[in-house]
């Protein structure tokens, strides 16, 4: 008989340091190695190259995977479902301690690259295998790992199916059910039937937004938002600046497209806009319209800002870090008066991105917000809609794949406790079924 096991690392008690180990006899495949956004200062430009792994666990910042010592078997892989950094910012610190490859979609392995290639403390020598969507990695005659199409807030983002003598374990973090999506393909539908049928023994989901009643609207509906509030205007005359998630490459898609038709030159301003954008582009995922500029290091950002008010802030459209109010990020710059771009009144401020839901980046915002709105700008909050599955949408997937077993994670207590009543209403039973995990913790699948 098979024995099963699901450790859950990472990613349990909290948002974020995502990071599962799935046990199949004595073979253990790793899904995730991600990072804690709130417990570093932290921003899409951040820099942690320098810190040292057990500095980052005692920050609470990264995975506590000590717990893998005391876990019978060998790590034979290390999956990563997509290349935000909640799931992939631990790797340039971990990986190094396990003899295992790490296997990714192809935009999420050169994320992975850079991590790596970025990273000053530890050498990661551990093979990257890229595998398209729809393809499968053999682990062994009887484990393999299965990438099935999803839809996220970054591109080539999969759900992961360890498939066992048993049946198939289900790793549905993070996803939206998004049948209009603006770049890629809609999630692989048919082969998540098709996956239920075969036999799901459990499926481990993210519990992000299962509180939020309904369903999760389209990006198409988020690149109508952004149309609308960026040429719905008679001002078109004013300075216009937008931010929002740097990984979020069909958000970016649909603002240059805009850009363009607004007859301004889209200039991508900041370090991890130049590497998400720039990787997208190179693997061929999008294409920039002609005129784009893209600039990651400071000085050419300053020398960019500079141009702009040269030549006329009405000729531009500067979009940019620093959504979350992080200090050091390029709108904090701006609002600061750090740069040679000023805010004038009437200037339009576009978030096309929500608040993290944390005090401290709550707090960043409102203080960045104010000192936008003391030097006149019109602010266009919330222009976005989530990356992440609401309540109805975590039904659909349950009645889809219709799992032995489910275990919500990617999430806090509060967020566990929707999703355990979602599961609940779909006939699982707490304790026998329906699993609630913290990190830490190993769960034996029973035959």
């Amino acid at each position: 008989m098979t024995e099963l096991g699901i450790v859950a690392v990472g990613g349990y008690n909290e948002m974020g340091r995502n990071m599962t180990a799935i046990r199949v006899d004595d073979k253990i495949i790793i899904i995730d190695m991600g990072l804690r956004l709130d417990r570093v200062q932290i921003h899409e430009d951040v820099e942690i190259d320098k810190m040292h792994s057990l500095e980052l666990i005692e920050m609470g910042a990264i995975p506590d995977d000590t717990i893998m010592k005391e876990i019978d078997g060998n790590v034979c892989a290390i999956v990563c479902t997509h290349g935000h950094l909640d799931h992939i910012g631990a790797i340039s610190k971990l990986a190094h301690r396990y003899a295992a490859p790490i296997i990714g979609t192809p935009y999420t392995s050169a994320l992975i690259q850079h991590q790596i290639d970025s990273e000053r403390k530890f050498g990661v020598k551990n093979r990257i295998i890229s595998v398209k969507a729809g393809g499968t990695y053999q682990v062994s005659d009887e484990v393999s790992i299965e990438m099935i199409r999803a839809q996220h807030s970054i591109i080539d983002a999969v759900f992961v199916a360890v498939h066992t003598p048993r049946g198939a374990i289900l790793y549905a973090c993070d996803f939206k059910l998004d049948r209009t999506p603006t770049l890629g393909e809609p999630p692989a539908f048919d082969r998540l039937r098709e996956l239920g049928k075969e036999g799901v023994v459990a499926m481990i989901a993210e519990s992000t937004n299962a509180t939020r009643a309904g369903k999760t609207p389209s990006e198409r509906i988020a690149h109508d938002m952004v149309r609308d509030v960026l040429l719905g205007t008679e001002e078109s005359d004013v300075g216009m600046i937008i931010t929002t998630f740097a990984s979020h490459i069909a958000r970016l898609n649909s603002i240059m497209q805009f850009a363009t038709e607004m007859k301004r030159t889209p200039i991508l301003l900041g370090r991890s806009m130049d590497r998400y954008v720039n990787t997208a582009r190179e693997l061929g995922y999008i294409e920039l319209p002609k005129k784009t500029e893209i600039y990651g290091n400071r000085k050419d950002i300053d020398k960019a800002f500079k141009k702009i008010m040269e030549k006329g802030k009405d000729k531009y459209l500067p979009i940019v870090t620093g959504h979350q109010g992080e200090p050091g990020a390029i709108l904090s710059r701006v609002a600061n008066g750090d740069t040679a771009y000023k805010i004038e009144s009437g200037d339009k401020v576009i978030f096309s991105a929500n608040t993290i839901p944390t005090p401290m980046t709550q707090a960043n915002r409102y203080a960045l917000e104010t000192k936008l709105k003391m030097k006149g700008a019109r602010l266009y909050d919330n222009v976005h809609v989530s990356g992440h599955a609401y309540r109805e949408d975590h039904w659909e997937l349950i009645r889809l794949v219709n799992p032995e077993n489910v275990i919500p994670a990617h999430g806090n207590i509060d967020m566990h406790s929707a999703y355990i009543e979602m599961a609940e209403d779909a006939g699982y039973e707490l304790g026998h079924t329906l699993h609630l995990l913290r990190n830490g913790e190993e769960l034996y699948l029973e035959d």
